[in-house]
């Protein structure tokens, strides 16, 4: 078996823990992993959605409800077009369509489709675990080892190459002073521990090198 189709089959096995194996879960599973399969992503793909779904069960202790984060994490980057916020919320819309139609009840897709939404800045309020779980989940890629944070940042600028450098340069540059200004970056107490100091020596040293162009 091809690794592409060996991780998407473990996936659907992931996704299958989660909704059941009924023929509208089996449908929606297969919708989801095939956008998160479309051939313009180069960060936010299946491998995203594997790492973050793998981050969660390392942080699920500290949500409130571990299961709609993972939920959410399936649908919060299921649309994907380049389009900060308006991809959020229309992935938002998307999870509210599924999982309706799964019969979730109505708190359970409410919380969903909430956390989708916590993505789109990644600021959960302080007394929100589930959504400090999810954010933490999803920005625990500036933990990484060097090599491993230079492989992200390369995917990031792939997915923009339809983005003039010095574009790019500005927005990237806003994004990343947003993140270092944070204290702390990670809001549950194992992401602090995991990932702090790795993703403000990463974060600091992009900037560093954006600045000098």
């Amino acid at each position: 078996m091809q690794p592409a189709v060996a991780e998407k089959a473990r996936l659907a096995a992931r996704w299958a823990s989660l909704t059941g194996r009924g023929d509208d879960a089996i449908r929606c599973g297969r919708d989801l992993l095939d956008r998160w399969s479309q051939p313009h992503r180069r960060y936010h793909d299946i491998t995203h959605l594997r790492d973050v779904l793998n981050a969660v069960d390392t942080l699920a202790a500290e949500a409130a409800d571990s299961d709609a984060v993972r939920l959410a994490v399936w649908f919060h980057d299921a649309v994907y077009d380049g389009r900060p916020g308006d991809d959020e919320r229309a992935s938002a819309e998307l999870a509210a369509q599924c999982l309706r139609d799964l019969g979730l009840a109505a708190a359970r897709v409410g919380e969903v489709i909430r956390l989708v939404l916590t993505t789109i800045n990644h600021e959960p309020a302080s007394d929100d675990a589930n959504g400090a779980v999810m954010c933490d989940a999803d920005l625990s890629v500036l933990g990484r080892d060097p090599d491993g944070y230079r492989t992200y940042t390369e995917a990031v600028r792939e997915e923009y190459r339809h983005v003039p450098d010095d574009a790019f340069r500005t927005g990237r540059t806003a994004v990343l002073e947003s993140l270092v200004a944070r204290d702390p970056i990670f809001r549950t107490v194992t992401g602090r521990a995991l990932w702090e100091s790795a993703a403000r020596h990463n974060l600091t040293a992009e900037l560093a090198e954006l600045r000098s162009g």
